[in-house]
């Protein structure tokens, strides 16, 4: 396989990839903002969430770090291109250590409530959720167009 059809599949790879992951990312902001829902729905809605993403958009999130790290590693010789790819991989991975360490935890407690037994500080435990997710929103974002912009200039070095 030749290096410039090698270099492509990793870029529609990392797009395709931190596509999917941003989209999600973006629904759930645009969504489900917990303040506007009821205890029940929350606890409903989260744990629904919680069981059909969890593993999934983390795994997604990996492998286009892995494809962003493996296009930093092709451009290494090109250094605004490796510049523009390395911010990409910075920003990306910012998002998948706030959903490892801050997002995914709260998940964990989460899906051990029911609405009728939540725990008193549930709304504060939501709220933090929430702000964690709007961090991870924020970098997932940066991540996705610092990706476009390095795979732009990749294009035109």
């Amino acid at each position: 396989m030749s290096s410039d059809l090698m270099t492509s599949g990793l870029q529609l790879t990392a797009i395709l990839l931190i596509s999917l992951v941003m989209g999600a990312v973006f629904g759930v902001w645009r969504g489900y903002n917990p303040a506007l829902l009821s205890a029940s729905t929350f606890v409903e809605m989260q744990q629904g969430a919680i069981r059909g993403l969890n593993l999934l958009l983390p795994a997604l999130g990996l492998a286009c770090l892995l494809a962003t790290a493996a296009l930093a590693a092709l451009s290494r010789n090109r250094p605004p291109v490796l510049g523009l790819y390395l911010t990409a991989l910075a920003a990306i991975a910012i998002a998948g250590l706030v959903t490892r360490f801050g997002n995914q935890p709260i998940n964990a407690q989460m899906m051990h409530w029911s609405a009728a037994s939540l725990p008193n500080n549930w709304a504060n435990i939501r709220d933090k959720w929430w702000t964690l997710h709007l961090v991870r929103l924020c970098a997932s974002f940066a991540g996705e167009v610092m990706l476009i912009a390095a795979i732009f200039a990749d294009r035109t070095a």
